[in-house]
């Protein structure tokens, strides 16, 4: 069986790298690569002006739209950072609203409990101490595997929210609150300048009255936050697209596919573990943080458990080890309640429903990755090599 995989992978490279070959000059006369750069900027363009435009087709009428971008893309972010650890390295971690918290609480205890640290000053230490508490959390737990694995992390994500609860130094039940936004950066701090919203009547777009001012991070409107977390997650997505394509990502990637072989070939799997674990923490961390700055109070009830399984559900419903699957099952997650949420007690039934389809006809996801591709297309060709007459 091993042979016939081999072949049928041999063969798929070897029949299509003559295409490849013969569709690059096709791509250089028609400029698609120049092209791919601006394309690429409009696209970040109109994602920062979303909040700004109230397209008709996908703005939330039951709900602040702008608000909901937010929680929609600071699901993306964390759906990103878990990618690294299921994803890339194969590791199932069921608690990583843990580490949410984790980054969450450390902004509210060193800006508002303990101390009146800025943000941007707390932001990294933020980041560093979920990363901490990341390895902390897998030097012991990551010589498990499996489902032990699993319950480990789950514990980990109860025990947070339980510590939090219970100890009066971060607030106990009641949680943080008054807990400050971002500095305000213009005159009398009300932002640089001032965007207006528009809105639509008869496919027309009008001035609505409202407009938001840029870096002004005020309690009503979300829309500044969203910028924020936003301009994080593109820095996410530039330094997780370096590090899959580096020897770390191959590193991940061999573990993640067979843990023995790989450290038979010398790959200390348990450092690459490690610091997959770290790096999904901080990414946590990250998020939690602006979450924190976001909301304003934070206490222990808004970290439950369920919210580590819709985390899970992100990765699984976009694609684990993609990238780009991870962010879009993140959006979905969060976005089809609020765009449902006019069938009021319906809608959770209504977002049960479009998970359980998505899953039953794309059950390794929207967009799996791409080892899973190239493993069905060897299983597909050395199944027609197997069925084939000998000669």
């Amino acid at each position: 069986m091993t042979q016939l995989l081999n072949t049928a992978r041999t063969k798929v490279a070897t029949t299509t790298a003559p295409l490849r070959k013969r569709l690059e000059p096709v791509g250089n006369v028609l400029g698609l690569k120049p092209v791919k750069y601006p394309l690429r900027t409009v696209g970040v363009l109109l994602l920062y002006a979303l909040p700004i435009l109230n397209l008709p087709v996908i703005t939330t009428t039951g709900s602040d739209f702008s608000g909901v971008l937010f929680t929609v893309t600071a699901y993306a972010l964390v759906a990103l950072g878990l990618n690294i650890v299921i994803g890339y390295a194969g590791l199932l971690d069921l608690g990583y609203v843990g580490f949410y918290a984790v980054g969450a609480y450390t902004v509210g205890v060193l800006t508002t409990e303990h101390g009146n640290w800025p943000f941007f000053l707390v932001l990294p230490v933020a980041i560093g101490v979920t990363a901490l508490s990341g390895i902390i959390l897998g030097a012991p737990t990551l010589r498990v595997r499996g489902d032990y694995l699993a319950i480990v992390t789950m514990g980990f994500g109860e025990i947070i929210r339980i510590i939090a609860r219970n100890t009066p130094w971060l607030g106990g039940s009641g949680g943080i609150n008054q807990i400050p936004a971002p500095p305000d950066i213009g005159p009398n701090g009300e932002g640089i300048f001032r965007i207006p919203h528009l809105t639509w009547q008869n496919g027309y777009p009008q001035y609505n009255g409202q407009s938001t001012g840029f870096l002004d991070f005020g309690v009503i409107d979300a829309t500044p936050f969203y910028w924020l977390v936003l301009t994080a997650l593109i820095v996410v997505i530039v330094a997780d697209r370096l590090i899959k394509n580096s020897r770390v990502g191959r590193a991940w990637e061999a573990t993640r596919e067979d843990e023995d072989a790989a450290e038979i070939m010398g790959v200390p799997t348990f450092k690459f573990k490690l610091l997959a674990f770290a790096l999904g923490a901080s990414i946590g961390g990250l998020a939690g943080a602006i979450f924190a700055t976001r909301q304003g109070f934070i206490n222990p009830p808004s970290f439950p458990l369920m919210l580590s399984m819709l985390f899970v559900a992100a990765v699984v419903i976009g694609g684990a080890g993609n990238r780009w699957g991870a962010i879009i099952g993140g959006v979905i997650v969060a976005y089809l309640p609020e765009r449902f949420r006019e069938f009021s007690d319906w809608r959770l039934l209504v977002f049960g429903l479009v998970l359980i389809v998505i899953v039953s006809f794309r059950p390794d996801g929207l967009f799996p990755g791409k080892a899973k591709r190239r493993a069905k297309e060897a299983v597909a060709e050395a199944e027609k090599l197997e069925e084939a007459p000998s000669a």
